[in-house]
């Protein structure tokens, strides 16, 4: 993980699928817990699919909200 990862979390929208438009912070905890089942995308979206994932299932995602503020 990059520091700047956590400001991508609050700013990158999900390209596609069922969330497409939905910033990857605001999506829900049953959807990337089926990406960590099921394996996550190659690439820059799912590394942060992935650390969106840890974040939720760990009750961190509260740790953002100073960054949406920016």
């Amino acid at each position: 993980m990059q520091p700047e990862d956590l400001q991508r979390l609050v700013t990158v929208e999900m390209p596609y699928g069922k969330y497409k438009g939905r910033l990857i912070a605001d999506l829900p905890g049953n959807y990337l817990n089926w990406f960590a089942r099921e394996g996550f995308p190659k690439g820059d979206i799912g590394r942060l699919l992935a650390l969106m994932q840890e974040i939720d299932h760990n009750g961190l995602s509260p740790l953002l909200e100073p960054l949406r503020k920016r």
